[in-house]
């Protein structure tokens, strides 16, 4: 006769995508941290990783059964890879963290410190972002704020996916279909109690960013079109703001036709501007439309987030 389950206070979400260089480093720093807390689960959750990541997390989850990991079947992106740790996690809280080791793993005592107060959320808030330069460190200060004011919730400034849940909280999140999943919105509009800790983000350990321009740029549109429709609201703004001018313009040319000061067209300069200024306008509100009607088309198709090929585990 089986006994039941015994349930981890701690589930460890670390979402891997050609890490190679940093697992067993990874692994010698999160054991120190984790095992002074109490029982705990380490889910690693490998994202289609096209160098040895695979092998390395099998070999650990081989000899040390609180280690588990998934393997998708291609790379799904780190959001997906996420989701994937919090429908897998079964402790009492989960805490998030990339293997890149810029967020450190001995702030995790901190956080279920809070936790232990009965906060459900504790999200971490960077004061210093080592090794970044200047136009990335520059263009994350603008989106947080912009993110923050475009939206109908209000979202930590300066936070990354780096936090820990509560158990409702990862119910409340696993019970959420959608596909275009931006999590630290996700985790800020389910509210319950939340407070943060602040710590100095780390150069990455080895290997190379997994977040280039193009990814930021995709998430940061994630983060806007599932969150708000102000978008939408932009393409009305600009349309009366259009109309109001293109009417002040009419009076103006009609005063000029009746006092007789209608002078005579120099050229087309100005048509071509006005021209190509609203056809920018419509542009792009036409692509504020359209990314709705994508997300829109991807819930419709009822896909999996993911899938995974195989899961090792001691």
């Amino acid at each position: 006769m089986t006994g039941t389950p015994v349930v981890p206070t701690l589930s460890l979400i670390v979402p891997i995508y050609n890490e190679e260089a940093v697992i067993d480093e990874l692994r010698a720093r999160l054991l120190p941290v984790l095992e002074p807390l109490g029982s705990f689960e380490v889910v690693l959750v490998n994202d289609g990783s096209k160098d040895q990541s695979a092998a390395m997390l099998d070999s650990i989850c081989k000899v040390d059964s609180r280690f588990t990991a998934l393997h998708f079947s291609r790379n799904f992106g780190h959001q997906a890879a996420v989701t994937a740790g919090l429908h897998a996690a079964t402790g009492e809280c989960a805490v998030i963290i990339d293997a890149d080791l810029q967020d450190p793993p001995e702030l995790i005592g901190e956080m279920m410190d809070k936790w232990r107060q009965e906060f459900d959320v504790v999200y971490a808030v960077r004061r210093e972002r080592a090794g970044e330069s200047r136009m990335k460190k520059g263009t994350a200060f603008l989106f947080y704020r912009v993110l923050d004011k475009l939206t109908d919730v209000h979202i930590p400034q300066d936070s990354g996916d780096f936090c820990l849940l509560d158990r409702k909280v990862i119910d409340v999140l696993n019970s959420m279909p959608e596909r275009n999943r931006y999590v630290r919105g996700l985790r800020a509009w389910v509210g319950f109690r939340q407070t943060s800790v602040e710590y100095d983000r780390a150069e990455r350990f080895a290997g190379e960013t997994k977040y280039p321009f193009r990814r930021m740029i995709s998430l940061a549109f994630d983060g806007i079109f599932s969150l708000s429709k102000a978008p939408l609201r932009l393409s009305v703004y600009f349309g009366v703001f259009c109309a109001g001018l293109s009417f002040l313009l009419g009076v103006f040319f009609a005063l000029q036709k009746i006092t007789g000061t209608f002078g005579t067209v120099k050229g087309w300069a100005s048509t071509i501007v006005t021209i190509l200024f609203l056809g920018g306008i419509q542009l792009i509100s036409l692509g504020a439309i359209g990314e709705y009607i994508g997300r829109s088309y991807d819930e419709v198709k009822q896909r999996p987030l993911y899938i995974i090929a195989r899961k090792t585990r001691s």
